[in-house]
């Protein structure tokens, strides 16, 4: 049975794939303006040569074909793994432009990201069974999980970047300084690092404890804790069922929030030009960069699916209920 449903599902995964990539191929097509013609621009002051270079490039990036065959070509260039070559970024292909960006999505949003969840989730558990904390708490919850990422990068930067001149503002590191694994690019590259972090985990700290907090205070109430105090089980053994059953939407959340993690942090990577995959998203979008485009939500269906799919697997170990539908054990 199990294998039927990992099938079905499979077979679901594979078909919003092909939907979602197709969708994705058409949105950038379909917006007004001409790439090339962006990438032709700097060279207005000779007509003459931005002819010829403009129906070289045209030809070169097989867009003065039909969109039927622009499509069947995509995919042939997609399942041999080429990604196109970047128009804003010429000649470099889209794949070399991803890969260097990739590190700087992950080093930035995976700690944002199971920090923030971590302790959103211990925080909420404590407040829901704390009426005081709980009182004052949760105002300064809701405000932190309204918070535009934007507003508070703006505004962390301005604090701690203009005012006191404690943190750099804009880059992953100095521009005089070379990546590497010295002590002095590591700290430099921390020093770059801690604004775009604080401005994403607070944030989201909100959202994850509020959610918490109000699974926790449903779970009390529920049939089966009520149940165990007529038995007079322990307080401690009632809210470790409840803290489980609470966790189970968190962990949903959790690996949704990894899916789209090389977005997540798009506003909060140009706020501080931090050179990520939402930053090059961005430039990509103004730079009409077809190419680009596609690379960069390629990889954000492909995370949401991954996340989803693993989602799925997981229950089958954290929820007792799911592996009894499959004829598993059910504790």
């Amino acid at each position: 049975m199990m294998s039927k449903y990992l099938s079905r599902k499979m077979l679901v995964y594979l078909l919003t794939f092909f939907f979602a990539v197709t969708i994705d191929w058409m949105i950038p097509r379909f917006m007004p303006g001409n790439p090339i013609l962006i990438l032709v621009s700097r060279f207005s002051g000779m007509p003459e040569a931005t002819k010829v270079i403009y129906s070289y490039l045209t030809q070169a990036f097989g867009l003065d074909q039909p969109l039927w065959k622009q499509y069947i070509n995509f995919w042939r260039a997609f399942l041999s793994g080429d990604l196109g070559i970047s128009i804003y970024m010429y000649p470099k292909p889209v794949f070399e432009v991803l890969k260097e960006a990739i590190p700087y999505d992950l080093a930035l949003l995976l700690p944002s990201i199971l920090v923030s969840w971590i302790a959103g989730n211990l925080f909420g558990a404590v407040a829901a069974r704390r009426k005081k904390l709980d009182s004052f708490v949760l105002p300064v919850l809701y405000i932190l999980t309204a918070t535009p990422y934007l507003w508070l990068g703006i505004l962390l930067a301005w604090t701690f970047g203009v005012l006191l001149d404690i943190f750099p503002i804009a880059g992953a590191y100095s521009f005089s300084m070379r990546p590497s694994l010295s002590l002095a690019f590591i700290w430099d590259f921390l020093k770059h690092w801690i604004l775009p972090f604080l401005s994403l985990f607070i944030v989201m700290l909100g959202g994850w404890a509020i959610g918490m907090r109000n699974m926790i205070i449903y779970e009390l109430e529920a049939n089966y804790a009520r149940y165990l105090e007529t038995l007079g089980a322990p307080q401690r053994l009632i809210r470790k069922y409840a803290f489980r059953n609470a966790v189970l939407p968190q962990v949903t959340g959790l690996a949704l929030q990894l899916g789209v993690i090389v977005a997540g942090a798009l506003t909060t990577e140009i706020v501080f030009s931090y050179p990520g995959i939402g930053y090059i998203l961005m430039q990509g979008i103004l730079n009409q960069d077809y190419f680009l485009i596609q690379g960069c939500f390629l990889f954000i269906i492909i995370g949401v699916l991954l996340a989803n799919f693993f989602v799925d697997l997981i229950y089958v170990f954290i929820d007792p209920r799911v592996r009894y539908a499959f004829g598993g054990e059910t504790a």
